[in-house]
């Protein structure tokens, strides 16, 4: 399995309190970081709850997101080492959008800004 494509078997309960501790570090909380992912995926806290308990991986975490926001589209500039929108497999486009906004947060943009409003 190349090691670009691990991520997709990885639960998404190991990578989510990564993304808590990134928020909280620079002042945000895990209720913007839910808010984040509810934004992205349509899941709601019952849904999101039931996939990091599910020890769902993120391909299965996409694959069973209720509505992805078409908003997402939006979303541009560089995260780890790659320009979001020439990401070409589409799986690992919506994991990189995911670790943009959490990026976005932690480097301070307003949840406006952040969710594209």
């Amino acid at each position: 399995m190349a090691a670009s494509t691990r991520i997709f078997h990885m639960p998404v309960a190991e990578v989510y309190p990564l993304y808590i501790i990134k928020a909280e570090k620079k002042g945000r909380t895990k209720d913007e970081v839910d808010q984040i992912i509810f934004w992205l995926t349509g899941y709601d806290a019952a849904g999101l709850k039931q996939q990091l308990d599910s020890g769902a991986t993120f391909a299965a975490f996409f694959d069973n997101a209720p509505k992805m926001n078409p908003k997402r589209e939006l979303i541009t500039g560089m995260i780890c080492g790659y320009r979001v929108e020439e990401i070409t497999d589409p799986l690992m486009k919506q994991i990189r959008y995911l670790d943009k906004l959490v990026d976005e947060l932690a480097k301070g943009k307003s949840m406006e800004k952040i969710l594209r409003a």
